[in-house]
């Protein structure tokens, strides 16, 4: 059972839980492992960019702190005072400043409101890509790198802040105990990477969501996507961005055969209609791959912006799309491996909360990293690898003193392109 403490934005149990068997030098510097995806100069760039960085000497500074959080999504079944002594001591063998004692929650839970989200959220812009190289298996369809974007949902705690800032999904028997935060991200399909994300409140629509990362499409990418977004305007736009799009669509959208293509597939257009048809002029040309999994399965119905079958066979289109499922496997490392059961996010107010969403998704984004490199020096495919096995080695990874930034080098953040 769990409840709050009574200090703004901390949520803790009743017995305050530690690491099993007590910490040991590696949890201490895992935030040395971290930093070689987040170097403290790009946490100090994004603390300048937003007006962030501690003026004066804190107990707490601003980039010890954003370690912190991002470090809570590695160790959500341990309490944060306790994740802040791991964190506070491997600061210190990463020669940062650190505070000579570990404060307590309300001086956290300060230090956190005075950050914000907003560096997170630079960070992100700076740091955050694709991971995949062009040797890596499994990234890549052909001359495209393989993306797809689905939604989901997390709970926060059951505050009234919450309540009013995400609301309370509706469920046939009432409404559920806790607010849910609805959740968007772009990901990289061959690495489980999320290169890009946005969350607001459970009421907020996945089309509006999903459009907001439309400007992290590009012409090297073909984007994969369920059949919950296939309406025109989102099509439309999503399709003036240059990346090549293939989306499930629903059964009552009408696609008139223009030409049948020798590989089963045919030529058609997306139309908009009802209120739709009276914002947007246009059609949209397209190609639609129509098939079964077996005789007894529902008619998959796929769209595509790729109108030459020489360049993507009906055949691969069809198996390539069930590669969005890796998005749902992502998913589960977020909320199983990551959070694990129980209230899923530790902030009671609207700002701990979207920052906590941040920091879980660039220790996700870490993690999924680390994994990259891994199996590119084996020469493997990243899915092989073993998400939970990472994040473990990840908590207890021992790196010598030398090799924390800012110590060692400041790696470079992957290319966006091959």
């Amino acid at each position: 059972m769990v409840r709050a403490n009574g200090e703004e934005g901390i949520f803790v149990a009743r017995k305050q839980a530690t690491f099993p068997g007590g910490p040991r030098l590696s949890d201490y510097l895992s935030v040395g492992v971290i930093g070689q995806v987040f170097p403290v100069s790009a946490l100090r760039s994004a603390l300048a960019a937003t007006g962030r960085r501690s003026i004066r000497q804190r107990d707490l500074p601003a980039e010890a702190m954003m370690y912190y959080v991002i470090a809570l999504g590695l160790f959500r079944s341990v309490s944060a005072r306790e994740v802040l002594r791991c964190l506070v001591e491997g600061l210190r063998w990463a020669t940062l400043p650190v505070p000579g004692r570990v404060p307590g929650k309300s001086s956290i839970s300060r230090a956190r409101a005075r950050l914000g989200v907003r560096p997170f959220e630079v960070l992100r812009e700076a740091r955050v890509r694709p991971v995949g190289e062009p040797g890596t298996r499994g990234v890549w369809y052909r001359e495209w790198r393989l993306m797809g974007f689905d939604g989901s949902t997390l709970e926060v705690p059951d505050e009234a802040g919450n309540r009013e800032a995400f609301g309370l999904p509706g469920e046939r028997r009432g409404r559920s105990a806790f607010p849910q935060v609805r959740l968007t991200t772009l990901m990289e399909l061959g690495t489980r990477a999320c290169v890009a994300w946005t969350h607001g409140p459970i009421r907020e629509s996945e089309v509006v969501q999903a459009e907001r990362l439309l400007d992290r499409f590009g012409p090297e990418m073909l984007v994969v996507a369920d059949r919950n977004y296939a309406g025109y305007p989102l099509w439309a736009r999503a399709r003036a961005t240059g990346a090549a799009l293939l989306w499930r669509i629903q059964g009552g959208i009408r696609l008139p055969v223009q030409r049948r293509l020798a590989d089963g597939s045919y030529l058609s257009r997306l139309r908009a209609s009802g209120r739709d048809r009276r914002r947007s002029r246009g059609v949209c040309p397209v190609r639609v791959v129509a098939y079964r999994l077996d005789e007894d399965s529902e008619v998959y119905r796929l769209v595509t912006t790729v109108l030459d079958p020489a360049r993507a066979p009906a055949a691969e289109l069809a198996a390539l799309y069930h590669e969005r499922w890796e998005i749902e496997t992502g998913y589960d490392e977020i909320k199983s491996h990551l959070l694990g059961p129980g209230p899923r996010l530790r902030g009671k107010t609207p700002e701990l909360v979207r920052q906590e969403v941040e920091g879980l998704l660039l220790a996700h984004y870490a993690v999924r990293y680390l994994m990259h490199q891994a199996a590119r020096e084996a020469d493997e495919d990243p899915d092989d690898l073993s998400f939970l096995h990472s994040v473990r080695v990840l908590r207890r990874r021992l790196l010598a003193a030398g090799d924390i930034p800012p110590s060692g080098p400041d790696p470079s953040p992957p290319p966006r392109a091959p």
